[in-house]
Formats: structure tokens, C-alpha cells, sequence
């Protein structure tokens, strides 16, 4: 956003110098990014006159002029090569010693073809004022008498000029108006009341009719539309003091009609357009385009339009993008004789999609898809009108108005003690009630129990924390006090918390399994939210960068497989990605989650996989996920092996491919397993894809023992392995096996492994056959064979009881 101090000044009455203002702008969020002042560079330039141009006497292409540059004294001697040097002419001199900026050369004393040149007589493109530089600057003869003085005072550009860095919630900054209420707001002058337009309203009807072509549930892609007709116009250039102040912010001027609506943009954030009347064809109208339909744009483009987009049309078809650019076939010209001036509203998120979509970039999308204010429509349309009968005549018609302005009265309690509460920062409450007036806000009651009215330029303020910030911000937050921490002990407690610790145990864990760190973005689009059990109203953003990023997520596995599947795109078949970082199941603190979740997809598995001479690696299963979830909950300190595994797993998992790790009945640990087929397909992927998602909020902290770990022993003795099938039925898991299997000897048993699995056969309907390996290692001495047989009783017996099988014969 760039502006010039006099622009500044129309709305603010002060006397302050340039670095207070460019201080407190900073010091108020509104960071300055730059400061010219033109007088800087081009202070030493001076109104010259030429009183003779002859031919120089050794050179055909060069003139010698002798140059007026101060009333009274002497001329001095100029040489020119510039083709429209002539004797009487009023040009742009540069004395001896000054600096050149459209050339980077200082000027020096030295013969030119045997005459010495006293000086430089300069173009445009010198003083880096445009890119012409076929002759040199020639101004208007009546400017003779102003010979001697600087060149900026006399063109009016002594106007520094400042860039601020706006942040996409601060709509109300987009016009110089509303950069001028926050700095009145924070002292540095006072705001002027904005001017009420009048003689705007003519007496006749606008002989174009306006309307709003949307069905209920589109009609806030445009609630307003007001437009006014102004007959006899004279569309010349403008004036001069705007045509400065345009190309001061890096705006070309065109026509008057034309630098209006960019002023009135730039001056107030308030969008407008103007037609053409007589290219129009029936009634202009808003509404959503149908698919195919083009126009020629304003950026000389050819634009397509889908049934998505707000567009504005007539008889004829579409006039160009609701809220982001004209057409080329109504736009004005010299020769436009009667407008339409346009002043509406347009929805913020449509407009900023269709903007993305067509690739177009304007001033009026910067504004519209920030929040341009809903109050200013007709206001807008008013004060457009009387620029126009000021700049270029013609009788004005009466306003024609379709829809209405969707203006939310929107108050709140504040209490304003919160302030010192949240900031430590001790403001009196007559203080924090003039800033918040300053601003715009309306403010009644008294202590603790103020109602304040939020104004419609200010989309923005949603709570008491808002409110905070601006008072804050406008008191200064370099007198936000740093207070240290307290020191609580002597001796330095651990600086991890027991989260810190798991979450940087399970990364250095998944990064050795072979899985590659990602970092996705932590907002995602509202489908793929609702698609894994997310998507509600609280985490929904109210200005999100893009569609596509709209909604906290619920997990990271929309993220990693959203990187999948780019890879895969880029011929990346196998691919293992983790991540571990926060997802949202609400908008409250314990509603936050710490989540560590992968994805594995071709065949990277953790042995490897990919193409080999020895064959090709096997494809991905819910196996290798479960693997990546249980060696994680082993190295943050749980028993694998006593962890009961249940079913179903969420909706995204393959229902019978899939599980969920628990602790109890109701703490879920993790959820792994092989991903939905129709998960799959949603990201453009190619199955299997398997993943893991681990809760590491949800793990207890280890309980802490009242005496130290013994040392390990290692037994030298040879351990003893037996081998068991169990016949059970089909829905007994392999973990509770195990877990009886291990449970029958714990002083003796060491390990407990499935090695089979077999169906079929003569084992009868609903029934499987499970072999498990189970290994007792000695510590004193050799096993007898009694000795392990009374092992072997006890595994058969517990497995027996607890799981209902029997013993393979």
C-alpha cells in the first residue's frame, strides 16, 4: 500500500515530521517497507530556460544553448544532442556536481567536442519520471517566470511517498483514509470528517437498469449493486495534482473517468468501475457466469469464465469479473460522452477463488477479497459522482439500487482490566476508552462492563482479545513490559517436558524405520477435513490463504498423502513419509492433540523394496504400519505385547485391513492399518497404502519406582525354544494368544512369537489354527525335561482358559 503525504494529509491534520510518522506507522502494525522523498534526488533540478540554441561548431548532431537558470544573472553554456533543444524552450537544468539518478553518472566539468558543457539540460528517463528520453523535458512556456526555482516545488512532486506492509486482516487500511485513523488514534493529529457528497442525486430516473441475478443460497456473492448514470460527460486527461499523486504509487494515469475510480481506491479502499452507457445493452446485472462463457479484459486478455465466478453482464453477455476487472468492450474513452458509474459489494472468499483461477491480479481484488467495507456502497457511489461532475460535467441521474448492504451490527462486552491482565501493560480506563472511540468504536458503559460497537470496516474484530491487541498496539508494544521468569530452584529442572521427550523419541525412531520427515501445513481443504472425522465450525478459518486451507486439520494423514501422491506424480512409485505435530478436534486447549502419523505406499516396506535384480520388493500391508506404530509405543516405554488391539479403526482405515492400539477401554493409543480403497482414490493414489496414527498425548507418564532398575543379567545357558498350534476361533487374535502364551511362566518365558497361520481343512466352520513359538531361557541351571514340560502344561492350559482353543493334535 503506498500513499504520498499530502494524500495523508487530506485526512489527517498534523504537523508531524516524516520520521514520526514513519515511526509510529511501524510502532501501530503498520510497517513501514519504504520512504522516497523525492527531494532527496532531485532537490538540485531547476526550472532553465534556453535563450539561444545555435549549432555546435563541431559536431552536426549537438546543439550549444546558452541557459537562463536564475533571473538576473548570467547564462551559462550548455552542450545538447537532445533533438528538440530549441532558443525560448523551458526546460529541466542539472548544475555542475549533481547526481544523475536515471543514468547513475555525477557531473563533471569537461569539453564536449571541444566545448565545455557547464551543466545538463535533462529527459525524463533521467530524473527516472518514465522511459522517454527522445528529447529533453520541454514544460509550459508560462512557467517562465518561475526560471530559478526546483523543479519539484514547481511540478508539485516535493510529495515523499510511503510503503506500508499490510497484513491480510487489516481491510480498513487499503485506503489512506484508514491508515489516517490509526495514526490520529495513536496522537499524531486529528482525523478530518470525510466530506458528504452534494448535488449528486439528479432528477430523473438512471435509464439502465440494475438487478441481481442469484438464487437464495448464492446471494451473497453480491448483496448490493448501485449504480448512477451521468449524461454529457468531457473524458480529458485529469488533473494535475491527481495524475501526480498516481504515478507517486506507481499507477499509470489514463483519462479522468479512469483515474477516478483508481483514486477513489486508493483514497478510501472502496473499489468502484464506470461503463460506457452507450456500449451497454439492456439491464446490467450480477450473477454467477455459466461454464465457457469469455470476455475481453481490461489487462488486454481473453478471460473464461466458470459457474463459480461473479461476473457482471448486460444484454450482451459478460462485462467482466464481479469485484476484479472490466471489459475492454464497455471501458471508457476519450470519446465517452454518458456513464454508468458501478459501486457494489462482492463476497470476499468467491472473489479471491476467481481471482486465482483466472490468474488475475488488480487493485480492486487486493481490496475485495480483505473486506472492503459494506457501508461505503452508496456512500461510494456519491462521492464518485461528485468527482466526476467536478472533473468532467454532465447531469446526474438518480441513484439505482439492487440488493442491500449485508452490514452486521456487531457488539461485544469488554471488560477493560483485561488489558493489564494479558499484557501487563497499566492503562487508565478513560485511555483505553478514547483509543477504542479514536478508531471508529463506539463505547458505553462504565468499569468492567463496557459494550462496544464494532464498526463495519472492521471485519477483523471477532472477541475481547482483539479489542486487547488494538489498544495495545496504538499504546506502543515496546511499553509492553519483558518481565523475566521467576527462578523456582537452585538446582535447574529438566527443561523437556515428558511430551517434549516422547516426541523427539519417536522422531529419531521413524526417521531409522526408514520413514522420510515431512512438515505439511496444518490447514487443509474442508473436504479431506470432513473426510477424517474434522471439518466443524470451530476450526473453520475466517480468512483462510486459499480454499485449499481453510480448515485445521484433524490429522496429518491428509497432508502426507496429499505429499504422496505429488511424488507419485513426479514417478516416485514407493514412498514412506511420517510427520508428528499438532491436529485439532476443536477450538479448546484440550481439544489439541499431538499426533506422530506415516504413510507407506509401493513397496517401502522397512526392509526396502523398489526393483532388484533378486526380484521385486513386496507391496506395502497393514503389517508394516502396525510395525511402525508398536516399535513406537515399545521405545516410549509400553509393553507391546500386552497392548490389546481392537476393531474397527476409524472411518479412513480398510475396514478389515486395520486395528486400533488400546490402553483400557477407552484410551486409544494408535490406529494403523491398510487406508480406505475410496482414501485412496480421493488423493489420486494407487493402493495399498498403508498408514499409522499414534495418540502420544494420550500415553501415560511411566510411573516412577521407588528404587533403581537392577543391572541386566545375561545368561550363559542355552535358551530352550517349544512349539505350539492352537486351534481357535476366527475371531481370537494372535495378541491374545500371545499374551496368554507369555503369562503362563513369567519367570521362564522370554519371548512369545507367532510363526503360522492356517485355515481350512478339517478344522471345521469359524475356526484357525495358530502356531506360536515360545522360548524359555534358564538362569540357574539347565532345564530338565520335567521341567519344561510342566512349562509347557502351564502355556497350554493358560491359553486354553483364556482364549477358549485347544490344543492342535
Amino acid at each position: 500500500m503506498k500513499f504520498t503525504l499530502s494524500w495523508l494529509k487530506d485526512h489527517l491534520a498534523t504537523d508531524a515530521s516524516l520520521e514520526a510518522l514513519e515511526a509510529t506507522l511501524t510502532s501501530i502494525g503498520l510497517e513501514v517497507d519504504g520512504l522516497e522523498n523525492p527531494a532527496d534526488k532531485l532537490a538540485v533540478f531547476t526550472i532553465a530556460r534556453v535563450v539561444e540554441a545555435r549549432q555546435h561548431p563541431n559536431a552536426d548532431r549537438l546543439r550549444v544553448c546558452d541557459v537562463e537558470i536564475k533571473p538576473g544573472q548570467p547564462t551559462v553554456e550548455v552542450v545538447c544532442g537532445a533533438p528538440n533543444a530549441a532558443t525560448g524552450m523551458i526546460g529541466v537544468f542539472a548544475p555542475l556536481g549533481s547526481y544523475i539518478p536515471g543514468t547513475d553518472l555525477t557531473l563533471e566539468e569537461r569539453p564536449v567536442r571541444g566545448v565545455v558543457s557547464n551543466g545538463m539540460l535533462v529527459s525524463e528517463r533521467e530524473l527516472e519520471l518514465s522511459d522517454e528520453h527522445d528529447g529533453i523535458i520541454e514544460l509550459d512556456g508560462a512557467l517562465a517566470d518561475r526560471v530559478g526555482e526546483r523543479f519539484i516545488d514547481v511540478m508539485g512532486m516535493n510529495d515523499p511517498v510511503f510503503e506500508i506492509g499490510l497484513t491480510p486482516n487489516r481491510p480498513d487500511c487499503t485506503g489512506v483514509r484508514g491508515i489516517a485513523r490509526d495514526l490520529a488514534a495513536a496522537g499524531l493529529g486529528k482525523l478530518k470528517p470525510l466530506a458528504t457528497p452534494k448535488g449528486v442525486e439528479g432528477d430523473h430516473d438512471c435509464p439502465i437498469d440494475i438487478a441481481l441475478r442469484f438464487t437464495p443460497e448464492t446471494a451473497d456473492a453480491c448483496p448490493i449493486f448501485a449504480g448512477r448514470h451521468v449524461g454529457g460527460v468531457t473524458n480529458g486527461a485529469s488533473p494535475a495534482w491527481m495524475q501526480n499523486r498516481l504515478r507517486a504509487i506507481g499507477l499509470r494515469p489514463i483519462s479522468a473517468l479512469v483515474d477516478i475510480t483508481n483514486y477513489i481506491s486508493m483514497d478510501l479502499g472502496r473499489p468502484l468501475h464506470v461503463y460506457d452507457a452507450d456500449k451497454l445493452e439492456g439491464t446490467v446485472h450480477a450473477r454467477l457466469a455459466e461454464d465457457g462463457e469469455t470476455f475481453d479484459g481490461l489487462d488486454n486478455r481473453e478471460h473464461t469464465a466458470d459457474a463459480t465466478m461473479t461476473v457482471i453482464a448486460d444484454g450482451s453477455g459478460v462485462l467482466g469479473f464481479g469485484g476484479i476487472l472490466g471489459g475492454a468492450t464497455t471501458g471508457c474513452t476519450p470519446e465517452t460522452t454518458n456513464v454508468l458509474i458501478e459501486c457494489a459489494y462482492f463476497d470476499p472468499v468467491r472473489t479471491a477463488t476467481t481471482g486465482r483461477k483466472a490468474g488475475v491480479t488488480s487493485d480492486a481484488r487486493y481490496r475485495f477479497e480483505r473486506g472492503v467495507d459494506p457501508a461505503l456502497v452508496v456512500p461510494g457511489l456519491d462521492i464518485a459522482t461528485a468527482m466526476v461532475l467536478n472533473l468532467t460535467g454532465g447531469t446526474p441521474s438518480r441513484a439505482r439500487i439492487a440488493g442491500e448492504p449485508p452490514i452486521k451490527n456487531h457488539s461485544m462486552l469488554f471488560a477493560p482490566s483485561l488489558v493489564a491482565r494479558r499484557t501487563a501493560l497499566h492503562l487508565k480506563d478513560a485511555q483505553i476508552k478514547s483509543t477504542l472511540k479514536a478508531l471508529g468504536f463506539g463505547v458505553s458503559g462504565k468499569g468492567d462492563a463496557l459494550t462496544v460497537d464494532v464498526p463495519s470496516w472492521r471485519p477483523d474484530i471477532d472477541g475481547q482479545a482483539d479489542l486487547v491487541e488494538e489498544v495495545v498496539r496504538i499504546a506502543g508494544l515496546d511499553n509492553v513490559p519483558s518481565t523475566p521468569l521467576p527462578r523456582m530452584a537452585d538446582v535447574t529442572a529438566a527443561v523437556l517436558t515428558p511430551l517434549q521427550k516422547r516426541t523427539r523419541m519417536a522422531r529419531r525412531l521413524l526417521a531409522s524405520r526408514g520413514l522420510v520427515e515431512a512438515i505439511t501445513w496444518s490447514f487443509i481443504h474442508a473436504d479431506h477435513a470432513t473426510r477424517f472425522g474434522g471439518g466443524g465450525a470451530a476450526l473453520q478459518l475466517k480468512n483462510p490463504m486459499t480454499v485449499d486451507m481453510a480448515v485445521m486439520r484433524p490429522g496429518q494423514l491428509p497432508g502426507l498423502l496429499q505429499a504422496l501422491s505429488r511424488n507419485r506424480n513426479r514417478g516416485f512409485a514407493d514412498g514412506a513419509l511420517f510427520e508428528i505435530g499438532q491436529a485439532y478436534t476443536g477450538d479448546q486447549p484440550d481439544e489439541q492433540m499431538m499426533l506422530a502419523s506415516g504413510v507407506r505406499m509401493g513397496s517401502a516396506r522397512g526392509e526396502g523394496g523398489g526393483r532388484h535384480w533378486r526380484g521385486t520388493g513386496q507391496a506395502v500391508d497393514a503389517m508394516d504400519a502396525k510395525a511402525d506404530a508398536m516399535a513406537v509405543l515399545t521405545t516410549l516405554g509400553l509393553d507391546a505385547n500386552k497392548l490389546p488391539i481392537a476393531t474397527p479403526a476409524p472411518a479412513w482405515f480398510h475396514p478389515g485391513r486395520s486395528g486400533v492400539v488400546q490402553l483400557g477401554p477407552k484410551v486409544q493409543l494408535a490406529h494403523f492399518g491398510e487406508l480406505h480403497p475410496q482414501v485412496v482414490r480421493d488423493f489420486d493414489l494407487e493402493g495399498p497404502v498403508v498408514a499409522f496414527e499414534i495418540m502420544l498425548h494420550a500415553i501415560p507418564a511411566p510411573k516412577r519406582k521407588p528404587y533403581p532398575r537392577s543391572a541386566y543379567e545375561a545368561s550363559d545357558l542355552m535358551p530352550v525354544r517349544r512349539d505350539f498350534a492352537f486351534v481357535v476361533d476366527q475371531d481370537v487374535t494372535a495378541a491374545s494368544v500371545i499374551r496368554a502364551a507369555s503369562g503362563a511362566d513369567k519367570a521362564q518365558i522370554v519371548d512369545v512369537v507367532v510363526f503360522d497361520q492356517f485355515e481350512g481343512g478339517n478344522l471345521g466352520e469359524g475356526k484357525k489354527s495358530l502356531a506360536i513359538e515360545v522360548v524359555l531361557q534358564p538362569k540357574a541351571k539347565t532345564l530338565t525335561d520335567e521341567e519344561i514340560e510342566a512349562v509347557a502344561a502351564k502355556v497350554v492350559a493358560n491359553v486354553e482358559k483364556t482364549t477358549g482353543g485347544s490344543l492342535r493334535g
